[in-house]
């Protein structure tokens, strides 16, 4: 039984919140494998407990966009360049670079110091295949893969990327904060097939993987890498100076959100990564518990389609649920109905980014119509064949946007097939390429930070790399040729047209259904300080007062 019997105290009823925190403490302990932990004892404050969004099932940050496995690569692998929060371009790895005079011969020397978590030196030779393996996988990597001539070591601390042409961008592109980052790691994984998950986690980040401690399901563990030097400059998003202010970090994967708030609240974890909308008024009651929302650009939830096959290989076909679907709907859904956590946004770039825009939004924005809708799928030749949407039932941010769908769909007289799985189990799927019937899919949901998705160097969402792409596939030589002209455009107005001019094909193929803007708060202990603001959980900086 999961949880033990409670005995009530006679002289008071017990409350909810006291409930919900003492079943915590044992379901919590059983599932994490770990007993209850004694708050006043020395080394629990030297442990950090963190609840992650879901499940870790892959640990290759470059074979995947899953943001769990982004979070995880932050806290054991760093990057060349960082961002701050004002999305200014900083060193990290990097003490600095030079440019030929023309453009083509980037020349980046590495911070002295700078050690893999087995004790091997980082080397330029490791950073060049990190960085040619991440140009196959990512969005941005593909723009400048596709002008690189080599990537190379001058010597041990220079990497020399040589191009066929001016890419004015390139620094941008090696400090990209989100989805698939350019993380180095040592060269014998570098060279892994990109397309295929590297066998070992070694990096040279703040904190070592504990590879003997990590169980899908269960838990995950890092130890402070003592050989780690940080940069001297103040931390700010993923720049600046990454310190580790704690011996371990532990990750409890708990996917009942009761018992991950009623921990929180009896101080059994540390930090809760994504509060449930329905949970967030009890944690704001709660003493020694704050919540807030560290992501201010916001999450954008997108339902993608599968473009190798049918009925969604058909561009007519996913254009028609243009016109079927309502944002609120969605949004309400993974929002608990609070009206200050979203906004419906027709656009397909972030509301409140600088490339936000109506251009061709008229589907989106129409009266709902689904007996029309139900002729333009008609028209469109739709025969009944069926639609696999693969969903998640331990992801309260993403699982909701799966049932509207489905719910819709069928209302429109589709064949609509819902498999319900944990998100680790999406994630695998989704890679599959196989067509529905034979273990593919048709449709998934997730969501991606705003800031993932600003431009369209980043916007894998929209981007038309066919079998290079995101997946689903989606190919647009088009799209393709406007976001080549975007990365050499003069001028920010013509990087503003070029951007219209790709959110209008975008409206017209639909790639994707743009599910509106939400926000998700994190929860955590008052006595946690440092928590930087950001896409991720950055685990430096963080500290127990």
């Amino acid at each position: 039984m999961l949880f033990p019997d409670i005995r009530r105290e006679e002289t008071r009823p017990m409350r909810r919140r006291d409930l919900l925190a003492s079943a915590a403490s044992a379901a919590f302990a059983a599932g994490a494998g770990l007993a209850a932990p004694a708050v006043a004892q020395p080394a629990r404050a030297r442990v950090l407990r963190f609840v992650p969004q879901a499940n870790l099932t892959s640990l290759d940050p470059i074979w995947t966009t899953a943001a769990v496995t982004e979070n995880h690569g932050w806290t054991v692998f760093d990057t060349l360049y960082g961002l701050t929060e004002d999305l200014e371009v900083r060193p990290q790895m990097a003490e600095g670079h030079s440019v030929s005079d023309d453009g083509l011969t980037w020349l980046i020397r590495l911070r002295e110091g700078l050690r893999f978590h087995d004790g091997e030196p980082v080397r330029a030779q490791d950073c060049a295949a990190s960085l040619a393996r991440w140009s196959r996988r990512d969005t941005f990597g593909q723009s400048l893969g596709a002008v690189v001539d080599a990537w190379e070591a001058a010597d041990d601390r220079t990497i020399r990327i040589r191009l066929k042409s001016r890419f004015p961008m390139l620094l941008d592109a090696l400090a990209k904060p989100a989805a698939v980052v350019p993380f180095m790691m040592p060269e014998r994984l570098a060279r892994t097939d990109p397309f295929q998950q590297v066998t070992e986690i070694v990096g040279s980040g703040p904190y070592r993987f504990l590879a003997g401690e990590y169980v899908s399901g269960s838990r995950a563990a890092y130890a402070r890498f003592e050989g780690y030097v940080p940069r001297q400059e103040p931390p700010s998003r993923t720049a600046g100076g990454k310190v580790a202010h704690f011996d371990r970090i532990e990750w409890s994967i708990i996917p009942d959100s009761a018992t991950a708030a009623a921990a929180l609240q009896a101080g059994e974890i540390d930090w809760w990564e994504q509060v449930n909308a329905d949970l967030t008024p009890l944690l704001r009651r709660a003493r020694g518990v704050q919540v807030e929302i560290t992501n201010t650009l916001g999450y954008i939830g997108i339902a993608r389609f599968n473009c190798l096959h049918p009925p969604f290989d058909n561009p007519r076909m996913r254009r028609a649920l243009l016109h079927a679907i309502n944002q609120e709907d969605y949004l309400r859904g993974v929002t608990g109905n609070d009206p200050e956590a979203f906004r419906a946004c027709h656009s397909m770039w972030p509301c409140g980014t600088p490339y936000e825009s109506r251009t061709g939004a008229e589907p989106l924005t129409g009266p709902r119509d689904l007996d029309r809708v139900r002729a333009m799928i008609r028209e469109a030749g739709y025969a009944g064949q069926r639609i696999v949407i693969i969903n998640p039932t331990d992801f309260p941010t993403i699982g909701p946007f799966g049932h509207v769908t489905a719910d819709l769909l069928r209302r429109l007289g589709m064949n609509v097939e819902l498999v319900e799985t944990d998100w680790g189990s999406v994630v695998q799927r989704r890679a599959s390429r196989e067509p529905p019937e034979r273990g593919g899919w048709s449709i998934f949901h997730t969501w991606w930070p705003g800031i993932s998705i600003i431009n369209p160097a980043v916007n894998a969402t929209l981007r038309g790399q066919g079998d290079r792409g995101w997946f689903g596939w989606y190919r647009n030589d088009r799209v393709e040729q406007l976001a080549a002209e975007w990365l050499l455009a003069p001028t920010e107005a013509e990087r503003k047209r070029l951007a219209d001019e790709i959110q209008k094909e975008s409206f017209e193929n639909a790639p994707i259904l743009p599910l509106g803007q939400f926000f998700i708060r994190t929860g955590y202990r008052s006595t946690l300080t440092g928590i930087l603001k950001g896409t991720s959980p950055y685990p430096w900086n963080v500290r127990r007062t």
